[in-house]
């Protein structure tokens, strides 16, 4: 079933929006082809701004268009793409998580975790798909609590790009350990302390990311 089509944003933002989400949750696999005929018939609306959206997923990185014609198709990533968007991520991430403790207050602390502790939950229920999105969540509430706008817009497709590897999480304690390692730095407005969290939590995803993949 397509997602809501709600009549507010661009047509062409809400086919970006659900294909990116698509892509995020493993609903689209690399190599995955996306036709725009299907797409324009599932969301019912005409092939104009689906060409439009895919447009904007090539420019984030995450999708193809063959030449000739020949489709459109959720990128796959080799090692050295791969650690390129680590590199960017352990820069950006830590800075985020600092600006996020020095401008966070006690509410966006508390609800930042809420969304910890709800990952811990679904772990430990075994729902992986919750557990996925909530440490998704997590990592945008911080960028969000961030205060920067640009830094947002660099991150999205970063974080959409690799998405669907971290939903083969392997760690998830791991996981859980140093969120709740973060979140307490960030509600202690300790922005040093976050900033070096954030970094080594990316590090360690690093790591697990690479070590799972199949180049």
């Amino acid at each position: 079933m397509a997602d809501a089509v709600n009549g507010r944003t661009p047509l062409r933002e809400q086919v970006r929006r659900a294909l990116q989400d698509r892509i995020s949750d493993g609903r689209l696999r690399p190599g995955d082809r996306l036709y725009e005929q299907e797409i324009a018939a599932e969301f019912g609306v005409s092939r104009v701004p689906v060409r439009e959206a895919i447009r904007m997923l090539q420019s984030e990185g995450l999708v193809d268009v063959a030449p000739n014609r020949r489709g459109v198709f959720v990128r796959s990533l080799d090692r050295a793409q791969v650690e390129e968007l680590f590199d960017v991520r352990e820069a950006l991430e830590a800075l985020a998580a600092r600006l996020a403790a020095s401008r966070a207050s006690a509410d966006d602390a508390e609800r930042l975790g809420v969304l910890a502790e709800r990952a811990r939950r679904a772990w430990a229920g075994g729902d992986v798909d919750a557990m996925s999105a909530a440490n998704t969540e997590f990592h945008d509430r911080i960028v969000a609590l961030s205060g920067n706008a640009l830094l947002a817009s660099v991150l999205e497709p970063l974080h959409g790009r690799l998405a669907w590897l971290f939903r083969l999480n392997l760690e998830p304690e791991r996981v859980c350990r140093e969120h709740d390692e973060l979140h307490a730095a960030i509600a202690g407005g300790d922005g040093d302390r976050a900033a070096e969290l954030a970094l080594g939590h990316v590090r360690a995803s690093r790591t697990m990311v690479l070590d799972k993949m199949l180049f």
